[in-house]
């Protein structure tokens, strides 16, 4: 049976709201997970969603764009092509084949790890920061953190969806940031 919130024109940017389902208690109690899978099947929703989060870099200059595991990769690669830039991606430990550089941060239950490929950014760089949700900022500071040690210039950091209520834009002072869905 097909949601009726596939079949909607998509207007504006509250109506990209009504494509992100709310799951209860996932991955754990008490967390209300953001479901980004009806609307990467939505196309409308899904060219809509990657146009908000290009539109305020088309004239910044954006050499590369950033995305980190998994769902900024999704945004990334679309971002990248609509800014005519190229893509990189950060990864979990142990999927990049080449020498690579390696942060590890907190988690509120433990820690995790990121790296990137040491030579993928050539320096003087305007790189782009992508992934598909700001919470508490951890994992984009990482990312931050990575590139910043590549010799470039990050000129921002772009979120599909921002929960405000955790408060990651303050871990992210130094940089400009723009998200699309706020809750």
């Amino acid at each position: 049976m097909m949601d009726h919130a596939i079949d909607m024109p998509i207007p504006d940017v509250e109506a990209l709201k009504k494509l992100v389902r709310d799951v209860p208690d996932f991955p754990k109690p008490g967390i209300c997970f953001k479901d980004i899978t009806p609307l990467l099947g939505h196309p409308a929703g899904l060219s809509i969603a990657v146009e908000y989060l290009t539109q305020p870099w088309r004239h910044r200059h954006v050499d590369l764009v950033v995305g980190a595991e998994s769902r900024g990769f999704i945004f990334g690669t679309a971002v990248a092509r609509n800014l005519s830039a190229g893509f990189v991606p950060i990864r979990k430990p142990g999927k990049l084949p080449r020498k690579a550089r390696r942060a590890t941060y907190e988690l509120e239950y433990g820690t995790d790890s990121l790296e990137i490929h040491e030579d993928a950014i050539r320096p003087g760089s305007n790189v782009l920061m992508i992934d598909d949700l700001l919470a508490t900022g951890g994992t984009m500071q990482a990312c931050c953190d990575l590139v910043s040690h590549l010799d470039c210039r990050i000129i921002g950091c772009s979120f599909l969806i921002e929960l405000e209520a955790l408060k990651g834009r303050g871990r992210l002072t130094d940089f400009e940031v723009h998200s699309v869905l706020h809750y």
